[in-house]
């Protein structure tokens, strides 16, 4: 007649059929003992992070959750959760988000195998659950983890993510300034007069003659200019940064020789590739971001839909705006131009402008992997 142990000690299945039990090691923690032999059990966790705190799952090979906690959202809050479990960690899984690359990077650097999976796919995993709850969700990764039921994300490093914050700040000013300027068009188009075409450094001049002689006009209108002069300043700052990060990093100029590479493009493009080994084929990169042709098939339906604009819509908007200067420039051309200005004649300018920038994408991810500047001038077969 066997003996019916507490919950806690008692015996259960480990993978291939190995006993084990949970015990209270010599400095207290409940560790993990291997009865019949052979390696620790492989273990698995799902994280399911918020701002402030992360649900916490740790399941079994077998499906059974060991525990289950919440934790600060800290990498080291995490991995003092994890490090009181003895075991194989085999997947820790966290959602794509705001956090998620700077606990990814905390949890490598504690050595746990932490694996970001991406959102859509992540979203439509849990969407059977009933009851949506962090509890729950973290469960869920934790099975996703299990069974292997995950699509991973490519987490960038930390020269990118700087990068990438430099032209965002960038791209937050200039559109603070266009909503500036926009606002004061609109108040001042109440009382008939009109700003009209004027550049930039002119705005202001012309703002002031059309208020000079309204007194009360120039009580609203003189602080939102000041706050336009402030964001224009600060935004020349950036834009400054931004020409002397490209012109010092190496990759930027060699992807500076191509027709319509700025620093602006060469930033953006760098920044969104990371490394360029990380895709084994070039033609693989216009595709990774949306700019290769989608198709919903379903019976007898079977139509386009355009481009499938995944991934990074930044990146992507900054390969066609290099497109339209090569569309556009009369001054050098090129076998790029040659190609898009025909295409532009047989299928429309709209068409040839996006197959311009998928090419594009291709050439440079090329010319980064080889070290090679571009070739003005079609090489002979």
């Amino acid at each position: 007649m066997g003996v019916n142990y507490p919950l806690r000690r008692q015996a259960q299945l480990g993978p291939k059929g190995r006993a084990w039990r949970r015990g209270a090691g010599a400095d207290g923690r409940h560790r993990q003992v291997i009865l019949s032999g052979g390696a620790a059990m492989d273990l698995f966790v799902g994280l399911d992070v918020s701002v402030r705190m992360t649900s916490v799952c740790v399941m079994d090979v077998n499906g059974k959750v060991l525990k289950e906690a919440k934790v600060e959202s800290e990498p080291q809050a995490i991995a003092s959760l994890l490090g009181s479990l003895d075991g194989q960690y085999r997947r820790v899984g966290l959602e794509a988000g705001p956090l998620s690359q700077w606990l990814y990077s905390g949890l490598a650097v504690a050595g746990y195998p932490i694996i970001c999976v991406e959102t859509r796919h992540m979203k439509a995993a849990l969407s059977a659950q009933i009851n949506k709850t962090d509890r729950n969700d973290a469960r869920g990764i934790a099975q996703m983890m299990r069974v292997g039921l995950f699509r991973p994300v490519y987490v960038k490093t930390e020269r990118s993510q700087e990068i990438r914050m430099l032209l965002t700040a960038r791209k937050f000013l200039q559109s603070k300034i266009i909503d500036a300027e926009n606002n004061l068009r609109g108040l001042l188009r109440n009382f008939g007069m009109k700003v009209g075409a004027v550049t930039r450094p002119q705005f202001e001049a012309r703002v002031i003659d059309l208020i000079k002689e309204r007194p009360h006009l120039a009580m609203t209108i003189a602080p939102l200019l000041e706050v336009r002069r402030v964001l224009r300043e600060q935004y020349q700052c950036l834009h400054k940064a931004m020409e002397r990060l490209a012109a010092d990093d190496g990759i930027c100029r060699l992807l500076m020789t191509a027709p319509g590479v700025g620093p602006l493009v060469s930033l953006t493009f760098r920044a969104g590739i990371d490394e360029a080994a990380r895709f084994s084929r070039s033609r693989s990169v216009p595709a990774h971001f949306g700019l290769t042709p989608a198709r919903y098939q379903s019976g007898e339906l079977d139509r386009g839909r355009g481009i499938s604009k995944c991934g990074d819509s930044g990146f992507r908007w900054a390969l066609v705006e290099a497109a339209g200067i090569i569309m556009r420039q009369r001054t050098k051309s090129s076998p790029l131009k040659v190609w898009g200005m025909a295409l532009a004649k047989r299928r429309g300018p709209a068409k040839a402008l996006v197959a311009v920038a998928r090419r594009l994408a291709t050439i440079l991810h090329r010319m980064w992997t080889d070290n090679t500047e571009y070739r003005w001038q079609a090489q002979s077969a």
